[in-house]
């Protein structure tokens, strides 16, 4: 038998509208009491109806959560992430992707208003700027990892990948590497632009001006293919920077099915420090992205949008880091001379 919520309330004397706060977590209620219709709730086996609910206030406790697609490693921490933070607030996360694919990603914003959600969380390029404005409209707070402006109902979630890239830059050139090439993301991604643009602007500056500079979705065999730009180059670069860790994985893949060897030949370095990152042989130097800080910090963005009278958007950032393996190594020809150089001063 389906117990009510008047039912929870009578048995633990209190008022429905208490049962309902308690519920939600509301932070306005005392220790004493909240135990008191747990136990009720508990006794009565009583769960709410949702879908009533949703219509008696207009609005879900639902937070949707929009990411590229569900197999990419990348996204894993950053959905624990986020849904561990709205289930610390007594809230469900709505989980979509789009797939890349543009009549999905129109899908996905109508269910997103379908089912009334408080807010989401845009963790992907591949919806259009007119997305979030549509989910604005419906009064529905965006926080996005994208280069949009924060705006009413909008905040922001920005990774600094500029920290990352020049450790790992600096860490190349200390290795005595002069000749790069990068493998970037999709020449469509935005985020992947951004951070090819200023990867080749930092080797530059270092005196690696890269060379070639190529473009790879974000797969295994798109980061394998990839490389056959890189080795049909007229000088062979001793550096690959790859645009995410699963484009370098492929990258290795198909060097040392080339007969080259990583690091010893090829150095390779990857964005994100996905787990398997550290898995794969060698084990790959990678620019670390906290994912499951973004995920939280997403949270954090949309439950400050709603508490806000002015309901004024605001920059979250959080910053990366490089993570030095096995995949990187001193180029060959400066490590000779480095010995050279040693044994020449021992005999002076």
């Amino acid at each position: 038998m389906a117990h009510t919520m008047d039912e929870v309330a009578k048995l633990a004397k209190v008022s429905p509208a208490t049962v309902s706060r308690v519920l939600s977590k509301s932070p306005y209620i005392s220790a004493k009491t909240v135990n008191r219709v747990m136990a009720a709730v508990e006794k009565l086996q009583y769960h709410r109806n949702v879908h009533a609910r949703r219509l008696a206030i207009g609005r879900s406790d639902l937070f949707g959560l929009v990411i590229s697609e569900i197999t990419n490693p990348f996204f894993a921490e950053l959905i624990r992430g986020f849904q561990a933070a709205a289930w610390e607030h007594g809230f469900d996360v709505l989980l979509l992707n789009t797939e890349y694919d543009d009549a999905r990603a129109e899908a996905v914003i109508s269910k997103l208003i379908e089912n009334s959600v408080r807010g989401v969380a845009v963790m992907t390029s591949s919806l259009p700027d007119s997305a979030i404005a549509m989910l604005t409209e419906k009064n529905i707070a965006v926080a996005a990892l994208n280069p949009v402006p924060v705006d009413r109902l909008v905040s922001t979630i920005s990774i600094d990948y500029q920290q990352g890239l020049d450790q790992a830059i600096e860490h190349v050139a200390s290795l005595g590497h002069r000749r790069a090439a990068v493998i970037a993301g999709p020449e469509t991604n935005r985020t992947a632009t951004t951070i090819k643009n200023a990867l080749v602007e930092g080797l530059r500056q270092r005196g690696l001006d890269p060379n070639p500079v190529a473009h790879s979705d974000y797969h295994l065999d798109a980061g394998a293919s990839a490389v056959q730009t890189i080795l049909s180059a007229k000088d062979a670069p001793t550096v690959i920077f790859c645009g995410s860790d699963l484009i370098a994985m492929g990258a290795i893949i198909a060097l040392e099915e080339a007969g080259i060897d990583v690091p010893k030949d090829v150095s390779i370095v990857g964005i994100d420090d996905i787990p398997f990152s550290s898995l794969v042989r060698p084990a790959l130097t990678t620019i670390r992205v906290p994912r499951e800080q973004i995920g939280r910090a997403s949270f954090t963005a949309l439950d400050k949008l709603m508490k806000l009278k002015r309901q004024k958007g605001a920059e979250y950032t959080v910053q990366s880091e490089l993570v030095v393996r096995r995949s990187t190594a001193p180029e060959r020809n400066f490590a000779l001379r480095q010995k050279a150089t040693l044994l020449s001063r021992g005999h002076s």
